[in-house]
């Protein structure tokens, strides 16, 4: 096994969110080639650091994306099962408060 250590410092995609952690991790040999495929010269990210991140944040993504898909079902099951209540304020209103 290898250790791939990722620092946080400055993000430049994240411009004045300033990260001070590291985290050290230990990979096998298979998952550090694919880490060492795809960053350095001649990829999208020049650092494995840079790599992991933002396969840490499409990971993020895809939960927060799931919880909101199973929200929708669930109030769709709601409303399909006649489990509702008669909204009686200004809809438009609460969205125009949100928008701002």
């Amino acid at each position: 096994m290898l250790n791939l250590r990722v620092n946080y410092g400055m993000d430049p995609r994240n411009e004045g969110i300033a990260m001070s952690s590291t985290l050290n991790i230990s990979l096998t040999d298979e998952l550090r080639a694919f880490v060492d495929a795809n960053s350095g010269e001649g990829t999208l990210y020049a650092t494995p650091s840079e790599f992991v991140r933002d396969l840490l944040r499409q990971k993020k993504e895809e939960l927060e994306a799931a919880r909101i898909r199973n929200a929708i079902l669930e109030g769709y099951d709601d409303a399909a099962r006649g489990r509702t209540v008669e909204y009686r304020g200004n809809l438009t209103a609460l969205l125009r408060q949100a928008e701002s």
